[in-house]
């Protein structure tokens, strides 16, 4: 409007202006026509002043809307586009995890076939080595306490996992929580065999095959009995080793440790033993087991080797090439490894009794005599054992001379 009427002061401007120069070309009286041109110019320029204002107002108002709505749109784009963009990352880490795992495991699977077929006890000699980093899976719906035991496609015993407590180790020190059950794949016969440990220099009499646990009493008690998908066929060195502390006992008492570090905490600790069979197998070649501490302060994975020193096993059946013994105390290697701690003639006088066993012997449970007790490899020392030949029996002060000190708990082969 502003602008409709600024043109028309215009046009009225120029007409009054061409009949002042008319006028004043005749010599008549031209000044009031001067002065309404003058007026109508200055009105013209006025309402063209404000209708142009008015165009730029409306226009950069229009203009800024227009701009808020596109970067609005390109706001929102960019807000889909992030978001659409973060959403597969979490996909693929997620994805990545699983498959690094399942390549890990492929990998240990190799070096376990290659250790079981050389029937070696691998790299530490122990029937263990780390692996770095844990790699526990499938604890999403699983909270402090709870546990779960699966079995494979075959029906072998499947990855068992756990949330342990501090509570579930206290409750379960001091004796077993119950019986170990037979696991899927557990061979017809189990000989009493000779095992000779390259790294204690000791001979290991007894039982080749044990009822072993994936996740062990000493750290999930009464709950550890409940499947036997919870147990695998393990060889005796896989069960604890050459020294009682190697193979998964190495593991167990990884955690434990770390409770006995942190007793009464309110942390947990996700822990995971996964079976590894190669192709239709029944017994496992070994297992990997991934434990990490809710507080980070155990995050690490463990190779366990299922294998025995001089004796090849035939993981489909149970089936070995090892000679029956009868366990007798002659028939014992019982070179004690030194503690490095008490005399020389301490140490000496130490073995010099290891070659006598003696004891009450009650069913399978032989008992030290008063103020005897049973040594083992791993410095702890007991009061009854199934297996003496397997042991160091000594005087309880010569024990302690040595570096000994009493077990805290006991298992299936030995007593406090």
């Amino acid at each position: 409007m502003a602008s409709f009427i600024g043109a028309l002061s215009l046009l009225i401007a120029v007409v009054l202006g061409v009949l002042w120069v008319v006028h004043k070309i005749g010599r008549r009286d031209t000044h009031h026509q001067g002065r309404n041109a003058l007026i109508a110019l200055v009105v013209a320029f006025i309402f063209i002043g404000i209708g142009g204002s008015g165009e730029s107002t409306t226009k950069t108002s229009s203009d800024k809307a227009s701009s808020s709505s596109a970067s609005s749109v390109t706001a929102t784009k960019r807000a889909t586009s992030q978001k659409t963009a973060k959403k597969p990352a979490a996909q693929h880490k997620t994805t990545t995890t699983a498959q690094e795992t399942t390549s890990r495991n492929g990998q240990v699977l190799k070096k376990l076939v290659s250790y079981t077929n050389q029937e070696s006890a691998g790299p530490t000699q122990n029937y263990y080595w780390k692996l770095g980093k844990s790699h526990t899976t499938g604890f999403k719906n699983l909270k402090a306490g709870d546990y779960h035991f699966a079995s494979d496609s075959q029906g072998r015993a499947g990855t068992a996992r756990a949330v342990l407590t501090y509570g579930e180790y206290a409750a379960s020190r001091g004796s077993r929580q119950g019986d170990p059950l037979e696991p899927t794949g557990w061979p017809t016969s189990n000989p009493k065999v000779a095992i000779s440990y390259v790294f204690t220099g000791r001979t290991y009499h007894g039982y080749l095959y044990n009822r072993s646990h994936s996740i062990g009493d000493s750290l999930l008690g009464a709950k550890s009995y409940t499947s036997a998908d919870n147990f695998t066929t393990g060889t005796r060195p896989q069960n604890v080793g050459a020294d009682q502390d190697g193979g998964m006992r190495y593991a167990e008492e990884t955690a434990e440790g770390y409770w006995q570090a942190n007793p009464h905490t309110r942390a947990t600790i996700k822990y995971e033993t996964t079976p590894l069979y190669y192709r239709q197998e029944t017994i496992p070649r070994g297992s990997i087991v991934d434990i990490k501490s809710s507080d980070g302060q155990i995050n690490t994975a463990i190779a366990v080797i299922n294998s025995a020193e001089g004796i090849k096993i035939n993981y489909s059946t149970g089936g070995n090439n090892a000679k029956p013994i009868t366990t007798t105390g002659s028939q014992s290697t019982n070179t004690r490894r030194g503690s490095g701690s008490g005399s020389a003639s301490q140490q000496a006088g130490a073995s010099s009794h290891s070659t006598t066993q003696a004891g009450t012997k009650s069913g399978q449970w032989t008992t030290a005599a008063a103020g005897k007790v049973y040594v083992s490899d791993s410095h702890k020392y007991y009061s009854q054992v199934t297996n003496p030949a397997n042991y160091t029996y000594e005087s309880e002060s010569a024990a302690k001379a040595s570096g000994a000190t009493r077990a805290t708990r006991g298992n299936q082969y030995a007593r406090p």
